[in-house]
């Protein structure tokens, strides 16, 4: 049974649906939360137990930054169905500072100069959040659908298969596939109860994982081959280094994490129809930032909210 809190973020949708629609959370973050650290990684020369740990250590930190984020401490946290993981914007900007600093040994000049730049951020939300009310909704709307363009690519890869050394790399199968899941997903989310279509994006995995296996396109072999359950190991790579040239650069990364960040309370706070205020965006704002500090003792790198997620929130109805 269902309840209405006075703050519609605050519906209570009962256990079972909300393990449901948070799983659905899980899996639209997924792809966007790893592929940061497979690319530093292959990046960095690391192994790829190394590279498992870097993937263990973004999940993790994702997952507490979700928590600060809906939940909420005091100045911590906006309190909305916002997902927080680790920034593809930074990719570029870390994958430099590696190549420069010799591979894995630059590392640790990547967790200095993401420490320094969010501590900055950190400093610069109380005027940030004053001046991102003076923005109009165009600007908003603009920032989200470069969000959205910048994932394009990425979709595009995986949806012709992923790997582009692969021989069905873009074969009209992995097209198919992909069309065929797209196609359920919004099948689901127009038709049939309000229960199928909050769970259409879950649904649709399901049923496209099925198709897939179906017909021989789908291999679960590797995955034994992993370890069932792997933990972060704080400061693995070493300590942090901080120096001025990789922290300025790291700053420009932030700056545009504040804003994505700002683009998306604000457009989560339209969608499910609640006031968003400075000093609410301030509150998520200074999550983004308190969780970037503290991601590269675990071994990840700069948070932010996901725009995927906040997708996700529009075509499900799902509001808390």
């Amino acid at each position: 049974m269902t309840s209405t809190a006075q703050r519609p973020e605050d519906e209570n949708l009962g256990i079972g649906s909300n393990l449901c629609y948070g799983l659905q959370h899980v899996l639209t973050m997924y792809g966007g939360i790893v592929a940061v650290p497979l690319i530093v990684g292959q990046a960095a020369g690391l192994s790829p137990a190394d590279i498992g740990l870097l993937i263990a250590a973004s999940l993790f930190v994702g997952g507490a930054a979700t928590l600060l984020q809906t939940i909420g401490l005091p100045f911590f946290g906006c309190q909305l169905p916002l997902v927080q993981g680790v920034s593809f914007a930074s990719v570029a900007t870390i994958v430099a500072i590696v190549g420069s600093n010799g591979g894995e040994g630059g590392l640790p000049v990547v967790f200095g100069a993401v420490i320094g730049a969010a501590l900055i951020g950190l400093l610069i939300t109380p005027i940030f959040s004053k001046i991102t009310k003076f923005f109009p909704p165009l600007v908003t709307g603009i920032v989200i659908t470069t969000i959205g363009l910048t994932l394009m690519p990425v979709a595009a890869r995986w949806a012709m298969g992923g790997n582009s050394q692969a021989a069905d790399f873009g074969s009209m199968a992995n097209i198919g596939l992909a069309a065929f899941t797209l196609a359920t997903v919004l099948l689901l989310s127009k038709v049939g109860s309000a229960t199928i279509s909050r769970l259409s994006i879950l649904l649709a995995m399901v049923i496209g994982t099925l198709v897939a296996l179906a017909f021989g396109m789908a291999d679960f072999s590797r995955v034994s081959e992993g370890p069932v359950l792997a933990f972060p190991a704080p400061l693995h790579f070493g300590m942090p280094v901080f120096e001025v040239a990789a922290i300025i650069s790291m700053l420009i990364v932030v700056m545009v994490i504040l804003v994505e960040t700002s683009a998306d309370i604000l457009a989560v706070g339209d969608i499910i129809n609640t006031r968003i205020d400075s000093k609410r965006l301030g509150n998520g704002l200074r999550a983004d930032m308190i969780a970037s500090v503290v991601a590269p003792l675990f071994g990840s790198f700069t948070q932010s909210a996901f725009a995927q997620n906040v997708g996700l929130v529009a075509v499900t109805g799902v509001k808390s």
